[in-house]
């Protein structure tokens, strides 16, 4: 896939196939004493072998990515693998010739021959992109596709498994027990079993332990791309529609999964003869629907007494529908897989297939990780997002706290130890979610985008309101401010200890009316000290002149006045704002920034680029990062007496990973040519059903990301960063700087 960071595998011994030469052992001998040659822009090193460079085709990158799951998710050596391996078949017309297999698959250990062969796979290019709304293709209509497959595998006889993708389609089959030698027959697949196995029960239902498995986090965003393209170009629903449609059906499986650990009989499954039935027809399975249907009622159930659906949430697809999806999913054990994995899945759909019409710029993964980080939310901190849209924020936020549970060498786990980690966690994190996560929106169906993305890393859907953010507590109708006033020991004004916010930008949306006069009074009636919401204009002296009340304002200044008032004494700030409120020379912006001086402690800034939002959010905007500490009465009263000027961390990102049309930029030499790092990672292989952890050697290029995350920075990645940069700051003045904390050291 064209947005994939690909891993280099090198492996330990030997190649993709055993040499057999002495004049194969002198090229290889003399290629590992030249080096390897350096990259092309469109060449990577192949995954398999990790020392051969292949062109990065659009069929390339298929392949690659199919490589690194067959990896990390079914946990099949790489040694047992080769690309492009040459089979004879015999074509329709009698003739035969020679066809390439994608990646053959060979019994474990064991030359890479045609009588040793296990299992095949055909890649294809992904097709474009169009406007057009086009049709996933399922079993039915996939008979050229499989019969491409099953061409390979006929020439092989104990080559059981085949799978055809163009990262779009997807088919697994197996070879019929019933074949002849006349004739070969083949049966579709919900998926392959994991290791060298050749065969575990076919005929059984999807929801067998024997198949059932961690997802992999391409295979699983893969998955959930699928189904909802189903739902969008097969069904008829627009996208927005789709992805409803679909999330009641994965909650459903969650639901599923959580009676199935109490001791229930798994209902969400597709049995062999449905299965075979999806070879035939479209029309899919009445009984598998309907068992679907039954979950999402009990879903519905189980979560009324937090308001997340009402008479309008109903299940409306097709039976053909409903078993397409079920097939897709039902193989997965969606509870043990990684909560980091679950939440980049979550995040890509929600990001493609919802988008506000207030002036919301969902915030691109890369600055919410790192507003996160720089910020450092401890146990027990009660974190708040006043517009929290889809719940970025919060979804990180529930990662980073589960991180800083992670063992130290986290990263020296492999893939499958560290989701086995993350998932036993995921109790103790919906406890902390519930106690302290909080997010608000004055968009009914973000909030509840954002409750499901929480539900999906806890099993509890936490705690999101659709209120208006403005006016609360003193003001507001909507549907979750009743809810949400349960809360006030948490989230009342004074009481947050971080607040994250991206606030909706923009002249056009401006904020009228009787919410402006609760910026201007307290409670009790009395003028507020400071604030934004007046008119501001210049004395001749240029000092600033506050004016009559403003009858309109821009959202963004109202959101910093009420960050501020929000956080308690102490309590930090992390906001989104467009570059004029820090630069604009008007009394207006001046006054903002005035009124953050006054009220808080400037901790940091960070100027994004703006390929960040131009890819992440489709918009094209300069903007800032700024985290602020707020003074207490007594900070604020010393320095009235006192001015003090301390050292505020200012950073200029001016690389995000991506250039402006997504492309990946990685880092390069003096030269031009790119920087190769090598490093070491662990894969669990297996082996006759006994799972062995190996180490692998790769080789990769350095993403060129100046906001990279910690957690997303292998230990390899040598090149400067806004965090870490931002942590040598605080050890370099930490004892000039008024709100230091212990966990900034941290």
């Amino acid at each position: 896939m064209a947005e994939e960071q690909l891993g280099f595998d090198m492996p330990e011994e030997g190649s993709r196939k055993p040499e057999t030469s002495d004049k194969a052992d002198k090229k290889a001998a003399g290629e590992a004493s030249a080096g390897p040659r350096k990259l092309a822009d469109d060449e990577v090193f192949d995954y398999i072998t990790g020392d051969k460079v292949v062109k990065l085709t659009e069929a390339e990158k298929v392949r690659q990515h199919i490589a690194r799951s067959l990896v990390q998710q079914y946990g099949i050596d790489p040694h047992d693998m080769e690309a492009d391996f040459s089979i004879p078949v015999i074509n329709a017309d009698g003739r035969k010739s020679r066809r390439r297999a994608s990646i053959a698959i060979f019994e474990h250990g064991k030359d890479h021959e045609l009588q040793y062969l296990r299992r095949v796979v055909v890649t294809k290019p992904r097709p474009k992109d169009s406007r057009t709304v086009s049709k996933i293709r399922t079993y039915a209509h996939a008979k050229a596709q499989i019969d491409e497959v099953g061409q390979l595998m006929q020439a092989a006889p104990d080559c059981t498994y085949g799978m055809w993708t163009d990262d779009k389609d997807l088919y697994f089959i197996r070879k019929d027990d019933e074949s002849s030698p006349f004739e070969t027959k083949y049966r579709p697949l919900l998926n392959w079993p994991r290791g060298d196995a050749t065969s575990f029960d076919a005929q059984g239902d999807a929801s067998s332990l024997a198949i059932m498995r961690r997802a992999d986090e391409r295979m699983l965003r893969f998955a959930f791309r699928r189904c909802h393209n189903y739902i969008h170009g097969n069904e008829g629903l627009p996208k927005d529609a789709a992805f409803w449609q679909f999330l009641y059906v994965l909650f459903a499986k969650l639901h599923d999964e959580r009676l199935v650990r109490e001791g229930a009989e798994p209902r969400f499954r597709v049995d062999s003869h449905d299965l075979a039935a999806a070879a035939e027809e479209e029309a899919g399975s009445a009984e598998v629907a309907q068992r679907i249907r039954e979950l999402f009622e009990e879903v519905k159930d189980f979560y009324s007494d937090q308001q997340l659906f009402d008479e309008y949430d109903r299940l409306t697809l097709t039976d053909g529908a409903l078993t397409f999806i079920t097939k897709q999913l039902a193989t997965y054990r969606m509870h043990d897989t990684s909560l980091d994995a679950l939440g980049t899945a979550y995040q890509e759909l929600v990001g493609d297939n919802l988008r506000g019409d207030r002036g919301q710029y969902f915030t691109p993964s890369g600055a919410v990780r790192l507003m996160v980080e720089m910020l450092n939310p401890q146990e027990g901190q009660t974190v708040l997002d006043p517009c929290c849209g889809t719940g970025g924020f919060l979804r990180e936020t529930l990662l980073h706290v589960l991180h800083r549970w992670m063992p130290e060498d986290e990263q020296d786990l492999s893939v499958q130890e560290r989701a086995r980690q993350e998932t036993a966690k995921r109790r103790r994190l919906g406890e902390y979610a519930q106690a302290c996560v909080f997010g608000t929106d004055f968009d009914p169906f973000l909030t509840r985008a954002a409750a499901f993305g929480v539900m999906m890393l806890t099993d509890i859907a936490g705690n999101t309101f659709q209120v208006d953010s403005l006016g609360f507590p003193r003001m507001g109708t909507l549907r979750g401010m009743q809810r949400a006033l349960r809360h006030l020991d948490r989230i009342a004004p004074g009481e947050v200890d971080i607040l994250l916010t991206n606030p909706p930008f923009g002249s056009d949306i401006p904020v009228t009316g009787p919410v402006l006069e609760l910026f201007r009074t307290e409670e009790s009636g009395f003028e507020k000290e400071r604030s934004i919401a007046y008119s501001w204009s210049r004395d001749e002296d240029g000092t600033l002149v506050k004016g009559k009340p403003a009858v309109s304002i821009a959202p963004e200044k109202l959101f910093v006045q009420k960050a501020v008032e929000w956080v308690k004494p102490g309590g930090r700030i992390g906001i989104v704002l467009p570059n004029g409120i820090l630069s604009n020379p008007g009394p207006e912006d001046e006054a903002v920034r005035k009124y953050i001086l006054d009220e808080c402690w400037v901790m940091a800034s960070v100027e994004l680029p703006v390929e960040i939002f131009v890819v992440g959010a489709g918009v094209n905007i300069l903007t800032t990062l700024l985290f602020l500490q707020k003074k207490t009465e007594q900070e604020k009263d010393e320095e009235r007496l006192h001015p003090l000027d301390h050292p505020v961390f200012m950073a200029v990102a001016e690389k995000v990973g991506h250039d402006r049309r997504g492309n990946d930029l990685f880092v390069r030499d003096a030269r031009g040519d790119y920087v190769i790092a090598e490093y070491e990672e662990k894969d669990e292989i297996v082996v006759k059903n006994v799972t062995i952890e190996r180490i692998i050697k790769r080789r990769t290029r350095i993403l060129d990301d100046d906001v990279m995350s910690e957690r997303d920075r292998p230990k390899h990645h040598d090149r400067p960063s806004v965090v870490r940069e931002y942590r040598k700051f605080i050890k370099e003045y930490g004892d000039q700087l008024p709100w230091k904390r212990p966990e900034d050291d941290a």
